[in-house]
């Protein structure tokens, strides 16, 4: 059965579909203990990114709020559309406007480095008390900013290859 999944972006400014992605945020939070902000700095972060959407049948399945720099502020897929290649899509959707993205990760969130890893992200540091509550996170990026496109479109044939 093929499942039609539509291709959203709520541009600099916007929260059309902000309300959407908090509570989608808040239902991985709930369930994983990850993506822990308060709901004003999410807001703010959200309006002030572009954010790419994912939805199914009208409900949002997966986001990326993506700032101008390449920086991937959010990401989340709905943990019962995991292994779609919702996340996949999400990241792609970022490279199109950038030569390298980047984001953090919280140390403890083995199946999200795991994800970034699988894609290609290099951690360049890890930081000690980053979040809030004082849990660390590793910083990644893709690409180094000159053969990015080549390299992503290399993972994407390989993963094609293998499925």
């Amino acid at each position: 059965m093929s499942v039609n999944v539509e291709t959203r972006v709520d541009d600099l400014g916007s929260t059309e579909h902000a309300s959407d992605a908090w509570d989608l945020k808040e239902r991985i939070r709930e369930r994983e203990e990850v993506l822990k902000q308060r709901r004003s700095f999410f807001i703010d972060a959200y309006r002030r990114a572009r954010d790419h959407l994912l939805f199914v049948e009208d409900d949002l399945v997966g986001f990326a709020s993506v700032r101008r720099d390449g920086y991937i502020l959010f990401l989340g897929v709905a943990p019962e559309h995991r292994s779609e290649g919702h996340g996949k899509r999400l990241v792609a959707a970022a490279l199109q406007d950038h030569d390298s993205v980047s984001c953090h990760a919280r140390a403890t969130n083995e199946s999200a480095l795991s994800f970034y890893e699988h894609l290609g992200f290099d951690v360049e540091r890890r930081i000690t008390g980053y979040y809030e509550d004082g849990g660390d996170a590793y910083y990644l990026r893709l690409g180094d900013g000159s053969s990015l496109r080549g390299r992503f479109a290399d993972f994407f044939r390989r993963s094609v290859v293998g499925e």
